[in-house]
Parts: C-alpha cells; structure tokens; sequence
C-alpha cells in the first residue's frame, strides 16, 4: 500500500516502454517485416539506454 504512490525510476519507465515495443515487434514480425525491424531498432535503442543508466 505503501507503494501506491511511489512514482518510477527512469531505469523503471524505459523497461516497461522495452517490453511495449518488443511486443510491437513479435506481434508485427508475421504481418509487416520493415515495421517490425523498425520496433525492434527502436528497442535496442531503449536497451543501451538502460545498460547507460544501470551502469
């Protein structure tokens, strides 16, 4: 309960868009190739952000 109000750490909020968009990817990987293999270049780029803000 204690947690309810807690807000998000960066680290936090960029996981969570990586998760969104590696699903985008999975999801658009059997319909649309270059659609996918852009979400999938736009959630590399989230990773390094993060491997940057973990470090």
């Amino acid at each position: 309960m204690f947690g309810l109000f807690k807000k998000k750490s960066e680290i936090e909020k960029l996981q969570d868009k990586y998760k969104l968009l590696m699903k985008e990817w999975h999801d658009l990987s059997n319909i649309n190739r270059s659609q996918s293999d852009k979400k999938y270049a736009e959630a590399e780029v989230i990773a390094k952000q993060i491997e940057v803000l973990s470090k």
